[in-house]
């Protein structure tokens, strides 16, 4: 690594390696693999220290709906600020929070009443674990209070999130401190055998989950699950018939349903929530990401009139004791409200299905490569797998990929042999193509 003398005088990037500790990453690789230094950016495209522009085809990590330096939500922001930009939420409250609460209430047709704030995705799952946990001990079942979660899934990286989160590098570095669960088998379309559908996979996997409450149902709070798409298991895809078996399932047993909603809320399904594919509700459900569409950090947990009463009481602790500084932040309940607005408006979900059909098209390609399987589609996600034997590297394949695809002008991220793009939804069918035309560049030039 370069010394760096003058910090001030140095470039973005040998800065970022002196001071920042970056996410999930080993930092002695970005001596040989640099970061990429983002100075600006304006509708699907981020643009480096050196004016160069990558079109960004994974929503800055799934957040970034309507595009970055989005007017109106820079407007909705700016306003608010000019009002009040933080108050605390015990005993106070504020407009944007009360009406961001009253309009979620009523996308869900207020089957999911009640909203409790935090931060990002993975506090919000906490969220709904503590308060199934609590509820139990509210109707005297404090043996109620193990989870239930899917192999491959995906819930956040604080200690009860990633209790129910199964990714190996995780669970082998801090699952000595991680409460038990109970992890069964993914509905993943992919396990399909000749001759099976979707459907038939999630019965499958269905009839495990039946197995396991009908011997544990007693000592089970809640059942957590990704609706539709695992995305960080690989966009592992699955039959909304699944969803459909599970809510009877919770039902006949006594057993939460949390819907983890946090990656394919908010429109990236093809619906606002994907739980809306099933017609089914669950208990709680989760939404962090798109919700302030990529600009603050802002999580809640919906949850059932059901929920909500068990803790209405005179007691303090009847209440549901939890709480997080900047819980219903003013100013990205704005950047909120503003995005429920251009739904409304702009007609989003309706504009999505053209949207998602230009993504179709534009990587078709894909379809009749023979190094590539499982090509996918739900709604705004789409994605492909690389088979193994076309790889001569397994392991640097994915870091490989991203390489190339940057040097061709777009960000994507692979997840192993898994290629996937989740754009924002201002994408235009140009700017699809291009996509399409540089992911198979990229990746022609990484299986060379």
């Amino acid at each position: 690594m370069k010394v760096i003398s003058d910090l001030n005088q140095a470039p973005l990037v040998d800065r970022s390696l002196a001071a920042v500790w970056h996410p999930c990453t080993q930092m002695k690789q970005h001596e040989s693999f640099p970061l990429v230094a983002i100075t600006k950016g304006k509708g699907a495209w981020l643009y480096d220290e050196k004016g160069n522009a990558l079109l960004d085809a994974i929503s800055s990590w799934w957040t970034n709906l309507f595009g970055h330096s989005n007017p109106r939500i820079n407007q909705a922001i700016t306003a608010q600020l000019e009002k009040i930009e933080h108050v605390m939420l015990a005993g106070f409250t504020h407009p944007p929070v009360v009406e961001l609460s009253e309009k979620l209430a009523a996308l869900t047709d207020h089957h999911l009443g009640h909203v409790f704030y935090a931060s990002d995705g993975a506090s919000a799952v906490e969220i709904a674990l503590k308060m199934s946990h609590h509820y139990w001990q509210l109707h005297d079942k404090p043996q109620k209070k193990k989870f239930v979660c899917l192999e491959n899934g995906y819930h956040g990286e604080t200690l009860g999130a990633l209790a129910v989160t199964d990714v190996a590098i995780f669970r082998e570095a801090y699952g000595s401190l991680l409460q038990d669960v109970f992890t069964i088998t993914s509905p993943d379309a992919r396990k399909a055998k000749l001759g099976e559908s979707a459907e038939d996979v999630a019965k499958h996997a269905a009839n495990q989950l039946e197995e396991l409450f009908a011997k544990e149902h007693h000592n089970i709070a809640a059942f957590i699950v990704e609706p539709l798409v695992q995305c960080a298991g690989q966009m592992a895809m699955f039959s909304a018939e699944y969803l459909r078996l599970v809510r009877n399932l919770c039902d006949r047993y006594e057993v939460h349903l949390i819907a983890d909603e946090i990656a394919v809320g908010c429109g990236r399904s093809g619906k606002f929530f994907a739980c809306e594919h099933a017609g089914i509700w669950p208990d709680f459900l989760t939404l962090s990401k798109g919700i302030s569409g990529g600009y603050l950090p802002l999580s809640l947990c919906l949850a059932t009139d059901n929920v909500y009463q068990a803790f209405y009481g005179d007691q303090t602790s009847q209440g549901f004791l939890h709480s997080h500084s900047y819980t219903g932040n003013p100013l990205a309940c704005a950047a909120a409200l503003a995005c429920l607005e251009i739904f409304a408006t702009d007609k989003v979900l309706e504009k999505n299905i053209e949207r998602s059909k230009d993504l179709a098209k534009a990587f078709a390609w894909a379809k009749s490569d023979s190094r590539i399987e499982y090509w996918r589609q739900q709604g705004m996600i789409l994605a492909f797998d690389v088979k193994n034997n076309s790889l001569k590297d397994p392991k640097a394949f994915a870091r490989t990929m991203f390489a190339n695809s940057l040097d061709k002008g777009v960000l994507i991220r692979p997840i192993g042999n898994t290629i996937y793009v989740m754009p924002p939804y201002i994408l235009t069918p140009e700017e699809s193509i291009q996509l399409g035309a540089a992911v198979q560049s990229a990746l022609e030039k990484t299986l060379a």
